[in-house]
């Protein structure tokens, strides 16, 4: 662990940290002391977040509980640090129920979201239950709830909805109302019923997700869905819960507001209504992606007749949002800021076209060993890193109380080759 000056003032808690309130000789230093491709991890800034949305819903609702989406980043060092401000975990795998385990989290404050969950994922998730009788588990079929029968589950039971509205940044990761989630919003009363007169299952709640990376003009559609499940949770009756789901989004464009997350917590509560039950939500982005960056380094500059191509060391083996999404995360030089600015195609070392960052985006000109940190990277970042094109997946620092360790080492070539052994 080595002494550091914090990243940002820890006493100042703005909406939205952007690429550039990261401090570039820390950054450099880190690049310097642990090689590239690098992913950064301020927990501290986790904290902020945390503290911030658990405030703004306090202030609006009567003891709700804010989990943390585990998906958006499972690692231990992000896990305990949620735990530590005393987030529950919210998993959709039974990989991530083993993770948060292992992260310290107590069995019967995880929720368990299973989607089309194989057979494996609920043995072992019915096996935790078994231990931790107030685990909660959430189904999103009535055919996933005949197979938590078959394994002797009769538990705590919510049951996930389709409301019919999806928002969010990316058609991808619109949820609210594709037929792969939830229940329908019409049949959901009557599953309701069949499941409390047929299973010995105590139904707790009711959940829905309507998408992620929502900003504000995605708020009349956040609005609407949950003066949906409102109504259909007073329709339904006796629920412990009403779980809103997560999906708030940050801003990665410079020109991008921020949400207001205590005007958010109040139309969330004009829009649900009175309620004989608690709130739950589940945030993950909104936690972690300005928490984090990416730092690589520039390895290759070739002027063509279309652009000016920027290699460097990071691919969308380590991020692969741009590729999947196309989406936008800033690009900084931190060697050479005040370079002349020109319109640059940043990619990676992978064999695809896809993996570009930017296509002639106007930066400043890099040179051969400059190091670059691209913003926005502590959601669905190191999460969704893979080893495709055997390229070993990339170290991961986390800072915290000015300090920072190693939180995941850099794979090597013979961690490709291990499971094949």
């Amino acid at each position: 662990m080595t002494d550091r000056t914090p990243t940002a003032d820890s006493d100042a808690d703005p909406a939205v940290r952007r690429l550039d309130d990261w401090d570039a000789a820390e950054l450099r230093s880190l690049a310097d002391e642990y090689d590239t491709p690098a992913y950064v991890i301020d927990l501290d800034r986790i904290r902020q977040n945390y503290r911030r949305i658990a405030a703004a819903f306090d202030a609006a609702f009567d003891d709700p509980t804010v989990m943390f989406a585990v998906k958006a980043h499972s690692g231990r060092a992000v896990m305990e640090a949620l735990l530590d401000e005393g987030a529950p975990m919210e998993c959709a795998a039974a990989g991530e129920v083993f993770r948060a385990l292992r992260a310290g989290a107590d069995p019967d404050e995880i929720q368990y979201t299973g989607v089309n969950p194989p057979d494996d994922d609920l043995d072992y998730v019915v096996g935790v239950w078994e231990d931790a009788p107030e685990m909660t588990l959430n189904v999103g079929a009535e055919d996933s709830v005949e197979r938590l029968a078959e394994r002797g589950f009769d538990g705590r039971l919510c049951l996930r909805v389709n409301p019919g509205i999806a928002a969010g940044h990316h058609e991808k990761v619109k949820t609210g109302a594709h037929p792969k989630f939830g229940i329908p919003y019409d049949a959901v009363p009557d599953v309701v019923e069949r499941v409390r007169a047929e299973y010995e299952m105590d139904v707790v709640g009711l959940h829905a997700h309507a998408g992620s990376g929502m900003l504000d003009e995605d708020m009349d559609a956040h609005a609407e869905y949950v003066g949906k499940m409102g109504d259909l949770a007073r329709e339904v009756g006796d629920l412990d819960f009403l779980d809103i789901g997560g999906g708030f989004g940050v801003p990665y464009r410079d020109d991008e507001d921020p949400l207001d997350i205590d005007a958010v917590a109040e139309r969330t509560r004009e829009a649900l209504g009175e309620l004989d039950a608690t709130l739950k939500l589940e945030p993950g982005r909104y936690l972690l992606a300005d928490a984090g960056c990416l730092l690589a380094t520039v390895n290759t500059i070739k002027d063509t007749p279309e652009t000016t191509v920027v290699g460097i060391d990071a691919s969308m083996t380590t991020l692969i949002r741009p590729a999947m999404y196309g989406a936008y995360h800033g690009i900084r030089n931190l060697t050479n800021p005040d370079a002349p600015v020109e319109p640059l195609t940043v990619g990676g070392p992978v064999c695809e076209s896809s993996d570009t960052f930017c296509r002639d985006r106007p930066l400043p000109r890099p040179e051969r060993g400059d190091t670059v940190a691209i913003g926005h990277t502590g959601a669905y970042g190191y999460a969704m890193a893979s080893q495709f094109h055997s390229q070993p997946r990339p170290v991961e620092i986390a800072l915290e109380g000015g300090e920072a360790r190693v939180a995941r080492r850099r794979e090597t070539f013979d961690d490709l080759v291990r499971l094949e052994e």
